[in-house]
C-alpha cells in the first residue's frame, strides 16, 4: 500500500482540529500531540477514557495536524475496520502517522490482534508514529496477546480528564461556532442541565438544532431549544 492510497472510507475527510478541542485541565495531552508531530517527539501515545469524552476529536484533530505538516495520515476506526479483514494494516507502516480509535473493538479478535501485532512492530522499526484511543487502558482493554498489550503500554499513556462545568459551556459554544451558529452562554447551560452530557450526543443534539432554526429562521434561545427537547 502506497501513501495516499487509504481504503475507501479510511481517508483522514474531518473538519476536527486540536484548536477547535476544549482541553480543560488536559493541557499536558495537547503538550503531548505536539511533541508527537515533531522530530524528536513521541513515537507512541495511548489516549483512554469513557465515550463521549473527545477521543475521536483528538485523533482526527491530529491527523489534520499532521496533514499540515506534509504527513499522510491513516486514521482507522476500531469499531468499523473489525469488521474488514485484518490484511488491511498490511503496508500501513509506510505512513509517517497511524492513528487508530477504539483499539479496544478489536480486542478478542485473534486475526485482528496478530495483525495489530504485526503493524506495532513494522511501524516501531519503520519510526512511524503510533497513536491509539481506547475507552480503557492497555492492560484492562481486553487483548488475548499478552505482547501486544505490553506493546500498546509501551508509549506514554494518558487518561482524558473530565470537563468541568464551565468547560462543557464552552465546548458547546465552540461546536455551534463551527456550525455557523451563535449560541449563547445560558442555552449552553440549559442544555447541559436538561440532556445527556455525551459530548457526541450534544453534538449530534445541536447538529438538529442548526437544521431546526435554519428552516424556522429563529435564534438559538431557551424557548426554542426547550421546544425542541419537548418535541425530539
Amino acid at each position: 500500500m502506497n501513501p495516499g492510497q487509504l481504503p475507501l472510507g479510511l481517508e483522514v475527510r474531518s473538519p476536527s482540529r486540536l484548536d477547535d478541542f476544549v482541553f480543560g485541565d488536559n493541557e499536558a495531552l495537547l503538550q503531548l500531540l505536539q511533541r508527537q508531530l515533531q522530530e524528536h517527539g513521541e513515537s507512541q501515545l495511548y489516549i483512554h477514557g469513557p465515550r463521549g469524552s473527545g477521543r475521536s476529536h483528538l485523533l482526527l484533530g491530529q491527523c489534520n495536524a499532521a496533514r499540515e505538516i506534509g504527513w499522510t495520515p491513516a486514521y482507522l476506526p476500531g469499531g468499523d475496520i473489525a469488521t474488514l479483514s485484518p490484511g488491511l494494516l498490511e503496508g500501513m507502516e509506510q505512513y509517517p502517522l497511524i492513528a487508530i480509535d477504539d483499539v479496544e473493538r478489536l480486542a478478542g479478535k485473534e486475526d485482528w490482534e496478530q495483525a495489530l501485532f504485526g503493524l506495532f512492530n513494522r511501524a516501531r522499526e519503520r519510526g512511524a508514529r503510533l497513536l491509539f484511543s481506547g475507552d480503557k487502558p492497555p492492560s484492562t482493554a481486553g487483548f488475548d496477546l499478552p505482547d501486544l498489550s505490553s506493546r500498546l503500554a509501551w508509549g506514554v499513556t494518558y487518561r482524558i480528564k473530565p470537563l468541568q462545568d464551565l468547560q462543557r459551556e464552552l465546548l458547546l459554544i465552540r461546536i455551534a461556532r463551527r456550525r455557523g451558529l451563535h449560541m449563547p452562554a445560558e442555552v449552553a447551560r440549559y442544555l447541559l442541565q436538561r440532556h445527556s452530557r455525551d459530548v457526541s450526543e450534544l453534538a449530534r443534539l445541536i447538529e438538529r438544532l442548526d437544521r431546526d432554526s435554519l428552516a424556522e429562521q429563529r435564534r438559538l434561545t431557551i424557548p426554542f431549544v426547550r421546544d425542541r427537547l419537548l418535541n425530539q
